[in-house]
């Protein structure tokens, strides 16, 4: 069975629903205008048991089924990223530094295609928990919803969610049983040295050069102190120190993640970034504080969601256009705590050549979005068929 004809139906109509949304973006737990956009489509389509206000903007929208069953829950994430838009297109982000530039308009499309069909035929039983979640990217709005209680709220008895990726084609759907993506970590360096006249070096302690040095000493934890068979990747995303060229600075500051799947590799790297910031600190002179922020855990799929959503994928795209077994992504996603609390599922759905997730001049593809909806839907009426 390829996209439903009646979601392919209002294809046009999803576009409409993407490309505000699109317009509109909105950072962190502050979706609210997103959250009312998402309300008023869910009042048009009949869906009146709407809870708002989880994790400050959160919806979960309840549709019944006819008959007696559990409650299956489908998610869609709707903030966007704090950068400037340089795609071009006639929709464009109106916020200057906010835009979609990971395809959460898209999600939330996705998810609301889906309500719009199953309010329509309600061809399934029990229930069925629409979650649109704020701040997925850093702020951990899964986490907040899943400790504001809304798996023994609405019995949800089983989760899943989908994420757009440019680097398939499009309705192309691929995943993997068991661990899917990484946990994502974060740590800070704050180095205290210092400061003076560039031409005196030597009355100076210079946090620069212990900054560098640190920098380059956490390569050496993949390298040297990690298994080779270990997945890890730990990136240094920002050193910041100085304000001219002729003032060696007071101080400096080193930042980036760590990815990891497991705890005791995640428990090694604290401890040897501890020891290497205390000792290059000693080496040069200078003092050095250390924070470590554990972050999302790995995202890991339950084999029989992951093979049940497999299933569905292939009868929406076809057996050739569905990889159940892609691999591990380094990659993290706040979905894992709702796979921490629940079975479930998460899936990439490609959508064919684009710019790159996260790149200013990446834009969602809305001839994707009919996939995503029949698969949330067809997941549903085959999860919970009527008796």
């Amino acid at each position: 069975m390829p996209v439903i004809n009646s979601i392919a139906g209002f294809a046009d109509e999803m576009r409409g629903w993407r490309r505000h949304l699109h317009q509109h973006p909105e950072l962190g737990l502050d979706c609210h205008k997103t959250a009312e956009y998402v309300v008023e489509r869910l009042h048009e389509f009949g869906i009146t048991d709407i809870h708002t206000g989880i994790a400050q903007s959160g919806v979960v929208a309840i549709i019944e089924g006819q008959g007696a069953g559990p409650t299956i829950g489908l998610r869609a994430d709707m903030d966007a990223l704090p950068m400037t838009e340089t795609s071009g297109v006639d929709w464009a982000s109106k916020t200057p530094g906010h835009m979609h530039a990971c395809g959460h308009d898209g999600h939330t499309t996705m998810l609301l295609g889906a309500a719009k069909y199953l309010a329509q035929t309600r061809n399934f039983s029990g229930r069925v928990a629409l979650i649109f979640q704020p701040a997925e990217e850093g702020g951990g709005g899964g986490e907040i919803m899943v400790n504001e209680g809304i798996m023994d709220r609405f019995d949800i008895s089983q989760v899943y969610g989908i994420h757009n990726t440019p680097t398939a084609e499009l309705g192309e759907f691929y995943t993997t049983s068991g661990a899917l993506m990484a946990g994502a970590d974060v740590f800070h360096v704050n180095i205290k040295g210092q400061g003076g006249h560039a031409a005196y070096p030597h009355e100076t302690r210079d946090p620069i050069i212990a900054a560098v040095a640190i920098a380059q000493a956490f390569q050496t934890i993949v390298t040297r102190s990690s298994d080779p068979m270990d997945q890890l990747v730990i990136s240094v995303t920002q050193i910041h120190a100085g304000t001219i060229d002729n003032i060696i600075p007071d101080t400096a500051y080193v930042n980036g993640t760590v990815r990891i799947f497991d705890k005791s590799v995640q428990a090694m790297v604290r401890q040897r970034m501890q020891e290497i910031v205390a000792g290059q600190a000693a080496t040069y002179g200078v003092e050095a504080e250390f924070e470590y922020e554990v972050g999302y855990p790995p995202t890991i799929n339950h084999p029989e969601q992951a093979a049940f959503a497999v299933d569905i994928a292939k009868e929406i795209s076809g057996e050739d256009m569905v990889d159940p077994d892609r691999g591990q992504e380094m990659g993290a996603e706040d979905f894992s705590y709702m796979l921490e609390a629940r079975p479930g599922a998460y899936l990439f759905l490609g959508i064919g050549e684009a710019a790159g997730l996260h790149n200013p001049n990446y834009d969602f593809n809305d001839d994707a979005a009919p996939y995503g909806a029949s698969f949330f839907a067809r997941l549903v009426e085959k999860a919970q068929p009527v008796s």
